[in-house]
């Protein structure tokens, strides 16, 4: 376990996939889900959820749950609601926030509930539950900073910039993660703020997702050392794409690159829409729609908006689009 989470660890560091098929194989001698450690279980789905084997992730945490003592692991729940919830199953996902609450973590389980009201446009309601819950003054730091992410993705979705902005602030000021950090660096970029993106980013380790923006903002703010963000990220998925499944694993990266980059709206499009078989966050089909805009390819702009009505996702940016 120690072996399997260290090297998941420094894949999230080094955006590397190889460290996290190792970080597997350290557990492969556990093949029979109903004997396997519970804590083993709940590794290999996080590693699972990494790879972007989602459905491969919830079966072994069906089976986890399922147990007696799965059942009793809040984290194994949350996790869940998480990755439904990226897959656009908003119901499904709460349904598992609740088990959140029975496995003892009331706190979780309505934050959990709280994100998937603002992403339906209960925006309301669920800023009113992410205030209550930041106002207990006994609260974690690292929980506040997670709480306050989830605030600032809510007000960018409502189109608040500037509460979304404080939002991300204060999340900082508290020592936020990478996934933070990468969440306000796209809002700066699209707020056309490359350099302060730039800012955000500084001194992280270079995993793809932070590669991917440094080339960007620093392309947009032609900021010394932006080529050579550029060139290390192509290669990366040169590399990446001697995998026969790399366009699916990392089609948003690509995505991204394609269009933010080297202005291919047609591959991006593409791309970008097989990435929407695998994860439809908010990002996720905003990323679709901006290639598809780009391209004119009304189409590809129509699928989109069809999704987002049926999955009744919220997203003032993504209505300007259409």
């Amino acid at each position: 376990l120690a072996l399997a989470r260290r090297r998941l660890e420094l894949a999230h560091q080094r955006g590397d996939p190889r460290l996290a098929g190792q970080a597997l194989a350290a557990l492969a001698r556990w093949q029979d889900h109903a004997t396997a450690p519970a804590e083993v279980l709940l590794t290999r789905a996080t590693i699972q959820q990494y790879l972007h084997d989602f459905d491969g992730a919830l079966l072994t945490l069906r089976q986890l749950t399922a147990r007696a003592d799965g059942a009793r692991l809040a984290q194994a729940w949350l996790t869940m609601a998480t990755i439904l919830r990226l897959q656009g199953s908003y119901a499904d996902s709460d349904a598992a926030c609740r088990q959140v609450a029975a496995a003892g973590a009331p706190l979780y389980s309505t934050a959990c509930l709280a994100e998937n009201d603002g992403l339906r446009g209960r925006t309301a309601p669920a800023r009113q539950a992410l205030a209550g819950l930041l106002a207990d003054p006994g609260l974690a730091t690292a929980t506040a900073a997670w709480l306050y992410t989830s605030l600032a993705e809510l007000e960018a979705r409502d189109g608040r910039d500037r509460a979304a902005d404080a939002a991300f602030r204060q999340a900082l000021a508290l020592g936020a993660d990478d996934y933070t950090r990468i969440s306000y660096a796209d809002f700066l970029l699209d707020q056309q703020r490359p350099g302060a993106a730039l800012q955000v980013l500084a001194g992280q380790p270079h995993s793809d997702a932070v590669l991917l923006r440094l080339a960007i903002a620093g392309t947009r703010a032609a900021a010394p050392g932006a080529a050579a963000a550029v060139n290390e990220l192509r290669e990366r998925i040169a590399l990446s794409n001697q995998r026969a499944d790399a366009r699916l694993l990392h089609g948003r990266e690509q995505a991204m690159f394609a269009l933010a980059i080297d202005g291919a709206a047609a591959s991006a499009v593409t791309l970008a829409r097989g990435n929407l078989t695998r994860q439809r966050e908010a990002l996720d089909l905003l990323l679709a729609a901006r290639a598809a805009r780009a391209a004119g390819d009304r189409q590809a702009s129509a699928q989109v908006r069809q999704l987002q009505q049926k999955m009744g996702l919220h997203d003032r940016r993504l209505d300007a689009l259409f």
